[in-house]
């Protein structure tokens, strides 16, 4: 099977490169965002009604964790044929499965209306969510990084790792003007609902966009020189495995601080600290500005220092940032809770940012698409699905939240030892 371009697709500029793989991974995050927060806020009385807060809450948190699992299914899946017949298509393909299992989420009947076919049915669609992300931020990243020059892969590779952050304050935008319009009864009710159902409209902006660029050269070179494996998976396993595994690794302390910083603490601060929801809300949209500071300056930066030292120096600081976070938390003051979530998520976008060029630049072009999709989503697993189960019993135990913040510092030194382990890219040709 061969890729072409249609005749009206004309050679991307880096402003078209950067919108299409910007704006898919901000729509792809936007729609997992979304989740996180209803999780945190109204899932459990409207899907888990008879159980007590903190079982409620672990089970919401459950079902969040559902779409980390399916992940690495969907980068098999879209890494597998991304690598076989192109990059461009499984981009369209993800962004189709991830929206419209948004917008079936926002249209599910609760409990009370259907019984327990909606906690059923609620996992379905959060594992096929997760399928569709597992595909796209892989797709993005090589969208990016094959389409740079030399030298400016960090760069390129910067744009779909700001997604995340415009995702974000899109998503907890709109659920701070639900909180502050909406009574809490209205938005447990339905309003909770109105930001999935917006997640139609940005697919469709999201598609217009991609379906506009072309394939990159780097694939379009491989398929010239038949260098296309017929089973990418199977290839990957077989010569990069260890890359695999560490580079999910590196990836995992990312994952730890945001999903702990947004997901954990919006609901510790709101339930526990007695900080009202819109405040926290708006503490964390703060956060992730810093966040977003932090992806532009550690992927320009790794373009200079590399992608490796970069990375060792943000993951770094993050082992006694877990140390620092919680501390700050319980003073109860707003400013300090507001400098725990600042802190946490900017150093989240130091690791984050050069991981768009770093994960890509591991693998070979036969099992790229594989490889790095593989590696992220596994990372997510670990750093993401777990840290707020995980949370939420530390603090329901004699641990307490310390514990949190030292869970925080192990996923970090578990990244630290996996980047030791690995070698530096930057200067690798794709």
């Amino acid at each position: 099977m061969t890729v072409t371009s249609s005749p009206e697709v004309v050679a991307p500029s880096r402003t078209r490169i950067a919108m299409a793989s910007l704006m898919g991974t901000a729509i792809e995050f936007y729609d997992f965002y979304i989740y996180g927060t209803a999780a945190a806020l109204v899932l459990n009385t409207a899907f888990f009604p008879g159980m007590d807060p903190v079982a409620g809450r672990l089970a919401a948190f459950s079902t969040f964790a559902v779409a980390f699992v399916s992940r690495p299914l969907g980068s098999a899946l879209f890494g597998h044929w991304g690598d076989r017949v192109g990059r461009k298509s499984m981009l369209v393909v993800s962004l189709l499965v991830m929206g419209l299992s948004t917008v079936a989420i926002g249209l599910l009947p609760g409990y009370a209306a259907i019984g327990m076919a909606a906690p059923v049915l609620l996992v379905l669609l959060r594992f096929t969510q997760g399928i569709g992300l597992g595909g796209e931020w892989g797709g993005a990243a090589l969208l990016a990084t094959e389409h740079a020059p030399p030298g400016k892969r960090g760069l390129y590779a910067m744009f779909p790792q700001l997604g995340p952050s415009a995702g974000f304050i899109v998503a907890n935008g709109l659920f701070l003007i639900l909180g502050a319009t909406l009574t809490d009864e209205q938005f447990g009710g339905w309003g909770w609902r109105l930001p999935f159902l917006a997640s139609l409209l940005l697919v469709i902006v999201g598609l217009y966009v991609r379906l506009k660029i072309s394939e990159t050269p780097v694939f379009r070179a491989a398929m010239d020189q038949r260098r296309i494996a017929k089973v990418p998976f199977a290839g990957l396993i077989r010569h990069q495995w260890r890359r695999v595994l560490l580079g999910a690794g590196a990836m995992t302390i990312a994952y730890t601080l945001f999903y702990t910083a947004t997901t954990y603490c919006l609901s510790y601060g709101t339930a526990t600290l007695a900080i009202p929801k819109t405040t926290m809300l708006t503490l964390t949209m703060i956060g992730v500005l810093f966040m977003g500071a932090g992806t532009v300056v550690s992927a320009v930066v790794s373009d200079r220092l590399g992608r490796r030292r970069t990375l060792l120096a943000g993951t770094a600081a993050a082992v006694a940032w877990g140390l620092v976070m919680f501390p700050l938390m319980e003073t109860r003051s707003v400013f300090l809770a507001g400098l725990a979530l600042a802190g946490a998520l900017g150093l989240m976008g130091l690791v984050f940012g050069p991981m768009g060029a770093y994960l890509p630049e591991l693998f070979r072009t036969e099992f790229r698409y594989s490889g790095a999709s593989v590696a992220y989503s596994l990372g997510g697993v670990l750093g993401g699905a777990v840290p707020p189960l995980v949370a939420t019993a530390l603090q329901s135990s004699g641990v307490g939240v310390m514990g949190v913040g030292l869970y925080v510092s192990a996923m970090a030194l578990l990244s630290l030892l996996c980047l030791l382990a690995l070698p530096e890219t930057r200067d690798e040709n794709l």
